[in-house]
C-alpha cells in the first residue's frame, strides 16, 4: 500500500498539469487518510494555478457551495467509491464478484441453467418452452400438433436472492490516524457503499463512526471524514460527561463501542430487511461506554467498559442480529483488542477476525456477503 505524506501546497514544490480524472484520484488519495481538510488546497490552487481548479470544476468532480468552499460533487463521490470498489477486487476475490445466492428457492432472478416441474404460482415468464415441447413430443410420440398438458410444463428455476440490512460500525479515533489504518478501512466502507448501490440495490447500508460518541456518515460525511486528534495525554482518563449538559471541552478521540453498537442495534431495529448484520472496524479495545445519560471515558481501558460493550453486543445478537469485528493489529500492543473481539465473537456467535490495514479488504467484503447468504424465519 502506497503511503503519503501531506502537506499544504506552498508554490515551490514542481507541479505539472495532468488529466482531470488523474488529478482528482490523487486528491482523493490525501483525502482518504487526512479527510476535508485537503478540500482547501483547491483555494490556494484557484490562485496558483485556476486552470487545474477550472479542469475539475468542468469535469465536475468539485463545485463551490453556497458559502464559497469548494465541495466534492456527487460525481465525485461516485467516482471515489467506485475505484475503491475497483480496487479492492483487484486485490483480493475478483473472480467472485457478483450476486450471491442463498439455499432457497423462490421468485428471484432465473437461473437457465437449471429447471423443474411447474408448479402452481411460479411465474409463467419464466417458461422453459424447449422443455416444455420436448415433454410433450415424447408424452404423444411425435406428430403434429403438439398438444401440451399441464404436466408438461417446465420452468427455469429461480435463486432466491435476500435482502439484507448492514450497519458498518467504523472506528474514528485517535490511534486510526497511525499506519494508514483509517484510509484502508474507509476506503473499504466507499467500496461497499458502490458494492450495494451497484449489485445489491435491494440491500441498506449505513456507515457509523463511533469515536467517543457515535454518529452517521453520509457518503461525503464518510469522505470528508478522519480520525479525532488526541487532545489529552494523561496516562490515566476516568472522567464522566452529561450527554444533555456537556462542557466546552470534550476529548472526541476515545474508542466507544458500546455507543456504536446502541445505535446500529436502534438503526437495525426499524429496517424491514429478513438479514441484518453489524461490522465493527477497530484498532483498540473500548475506551468508552454509556450509562445512562452519560458518556464515561476510562483509559487504560477498564473492565467494566468492556463488560458493558459485551452485554450490548449480546444483546444485539439476541434481537437477530450477526456480528462480525474486525480487530486492525499493527504490531505487539494489540494482544489486549485480540482478545476483546474474540470474547465478542464468543458472546454472539459471530465472527472475529485480525488483520492488518492491506488484509482487511478481503475479510471484511466476504463477511459482507457472507451475511447475506441466510434468509431468516421468523
Amino acid at each position: 500500500m502506497p503511503i503519503y505524506e501531506y502537506s499544504r501546497f506552498d508554490g515551490t514544490q514542481p507541479f505539472s498539469p495532468q488529466s482531470a480524472d488523474r488529478l482528482f484520484d490523487e486528491l482523493a488519495d490525501y483525502m482518504l487518510d487526512y479527510g476535508q481538510h485537503v478540500l482547501k488546497n483547491l483555494e490556494d490552487w484557484q490562485d496558483e494555478h485556476p486552470d487545474i481548479v477550472e479542469m475539475l470544476i468542468k469535469r465536475g468532480y468539485v463545485e463551490k457551495d453556497a458559502e464559497g468552499r469548494f465541495v466534492v460533487t456527487p460525481r465525485g463521490i461516485r467516482r471515489v467509491e467506485n475505484k475503491a470498489l475497483e480496487a479492492l477486487f483487484q486485490i483480493t476475490r475478483k473472480d467472485k464478484l457478483g450476486r450471491h445466492e442463498t439455499d432457497y428457492r423462490g421468485a428471484g432472478e432465473t437461473l437457465h441453467e437449471e429447471s423443474k416441474p411447474y408448479e402452481y404460482g411460479d411465474p409463467v415468464s419464466n417458461l422453459n418452452l424447449h422443455e416444455t415441447l420436448k415433454n410433450a413430443l415424447y408424452r404423444q410420440g411425435g406428430g403434429t400438433p403438439v398438444e401440451i398438458e399441464e404436466d408438461d410444463f417446465v420452468v427455469h428455476d429461480t435463486e432466491y436472492q435476500t435482502s439484507c440490512a448492514t450497519v458498518v460500525l467504523l472506528d474514528m479515533s485517535g490511534s486510526m490516524s497511525r499506519y494508514g489504518k483509517y484510509g484502508s478501512a474507509k476506503k473499504i466502507a466507499l467500496a461497499l457503499q458502490a458494492l450495494v448501490r451497484g449489485r445489491y440495490q435491494g440491500d441498506f447500508l449505513q456507515v457509523v463512526g463511533f469515536y467517543t460518541y457515535a454518529s452517521p456518515l453520509s457518503e461525503r460525511e464518510l469522505l470528508y471524514s478522519a480520525p479525532k486528534p488526541v487532545s489529552i495525554y494523561d496516562p490515566r482518563v476516568r472522567l464522566r460527561i452529561n450527554l444533555d449538559a456537556p462542557p466546552r471541552f470534550v476529548p472526541e478521540h476515545f474508542t466507544n463501542i458500546h455507543a456504536g453498537l446502541q445505535f446500529a442495534r436502534r438503526i437495525l431495529k426499524r429496517h424491514p430487511a429478513q438479514n441484518k448484520q453489524i461490522i465493527t472496524i477497530t484498532d483498540g479495545e473500548p475506551t468508552a461506554h454509556i450509562e445512562g445519560r452519560d458518556v464515561v471515558l476510562a483509559y487504560p481501558p477498564s473492565q467494566q467498559t468492556a463488560r458493558i460493550t459485551l452485554a450490548e453486543a449480546k444483546r444485539c445478537a439476541d434481537e437477530g442480529l450477526s456480528l462480525s469485528s474486525f480487530a486492525l493489529v499493527e504490531d505487539y500492543f494489540y494482544l489486549g483488542l485480540v482478545n476483546f473481539v474474540e470474547q465478542m465473537a464468543q458472546v454472539t456467535g459471530g465472527v472475529a477476525a485480525y488483520a492488518n490495514a492491506e488484509d482487511l479488504g478481503g475479510l471484511i467484503v466476504d463477511s459482507f456477503i457472507g451475511g447475506r447468504r441466510k434468509r431468516r424465519t421468523l
